[in-house]
């Protein structure tokens, strides 16, 4: 892995200073923290963790001008482990983000592995802790798997105009036998001016398995239609000048609209069952304080279906940077389960363990 990471690195360095009209960044970020859980059968549990604020990544990215106002880009983005070194998912390099695409004055189009525009939604405009930390937003709204990022995708993002913008996005399923199982689709819009960010998202997730895709799996599993999945969020964010609000709400429907970040039953007992008809409110805060910002927010899941397996977070945490580029930080937050509903803490790259967490780390970016 450490060689192809210095190949690739060599590669975008030549290919940087081979044309005048091209570049290619090398960034990252490299992250790490003490994590104490508690509160599930796993009983308390202390760790050094990695990505507790901000997942530890290399990534490189690239545009190129080609004349006429159009511009071709690219992102290849490695998720990595600071605390053992490892890739953070084996077998892959850039599980992250991998895609290429063209821009220019009416936006751009990108081919590949991408985050949604639901996720978009919840990370840079509902969430105060911005998906990071104990607090993060990740513990109960529905970001698990597909809903983060998508492979296969088609992804449309138009400019700003008037302080408007939107995206449109397209996952194919790749599934033999059918051209709408695995598929999803995803869209945002988008209005900032000034102090105020308003952000509406949509995910819409087709989770069948055709018959020759379940036929080809290991083991084998039978073809299966189910019901879409639909994710409705509209968040917005307000600077005050002496504090930040935040607020949104969500509307989650279907199969797999709500996956549990924590699948292993980490109460013991009769296993939790996933949410298909929920709803979610967050509301916020952030607050520039002694050099650094307190972050607070209150989170809501409130269940729908016959089980009313309902579940509150609340979460505090403080950033102080040291520089434009590290910041110290501290985090706590617990969660109120209800009916055997199964949420845990966890932070930026992990799920937890129990409803207790408090962290405190350092995070450098280059």
């Amino acid at each position: 892995m450490n060689r192809t990471y210095i190949a690739l690195a060599v590669l975008a360095a030549s290919a940087g200073a081979a044309s005048a009209q091209s570049s290619v960044t090398i960034y990252g970020i490299a992250d790490a923290g003490l994590v104490r859980e508690s509160g599930g059968t796993a009983g308390t549990m202390t760790k050094l963790t990695s990505g507790v604020g901000s997942a530890s990544r290399l990534g490189f990215r690239g545009t190129e001008d080609l004349g006429g106002g159009w511009t071709a880009n690219f992102t290849l983005e490695s998720g990595v482990k600071v605390d053992t070194g490892e890739s953070d998912v084996a077998g892959s390099i850039f599980n992250r983000q991998a895609f290429v695409g063209l821009k220019n004055n009416l936006g751009a189009l990108t081919l590949g592995r991408q985050y949604t525009p639901y996720y978009i939604t919840v990370s840079t405009v509902a969430d105060p802790f911005g998906t990071s930390y104990a607090g993060t937003a990740k513990n109960l709204l529905p970001t698990a798997g597909n809903n983060t990022r998508t492979s296969n995708t088609v992804l449309y993002t138009s400019p700003v105009v008037n302080g408007f913008s939107g995206e449109l996005a397209y996952s194919l399923g790749e599934q033999a036998g059918s051209n709408s199982a695995g598929r999803q689709m995803g869209a945002a819009l988008a209005y900032a001016n000034g102090p105020l960010n308003v952000r509406l998202g949509y995910n819409n997730r087709n989770s069948d398995v055709s018959a020759a895709a379940g036929a080809a799996m290991t083991p084998p599993v039978a073809a299966s239609s189910r019901d879409i999945g639909t994710n409705t969020l509209l968040a917005a964010n307000y600077d005050f000048g002496i504090a930040k609000g935040y607020i949104a709400y969500g509307v989650d429907k279907g199969f797999n609209s709500a996956a549990l970040p924590n699948t292993s039953n980490p109460y013991g007992g009769v296993k939790p069952t996933a949410s298909t008809n929920s709803r979610d409110f967050l509301l916020g805060v952030s607050v520039p304080l002694a050099g650094g910002t307190v972050i607070a927010s209150h989170i809501r899941k409130d269940d729908k279906t016959s089980f009313n397996q309902d579940a509150r977070q609340w979460g505090l945490g403080y950033v102080y940077p040291l520089s434009k580029r590290t910041n110290l930080y501290a985090a706590y937050a617990m969660i109120e389960n209800k009916n055997g509903a199964g949420y845990t803490v966890g932070n930026n790259t992990e799920v937890g363990s129990g409803n207790h967490a408090f962290d405190l780390g350092i995070r450098h970016s280059f």
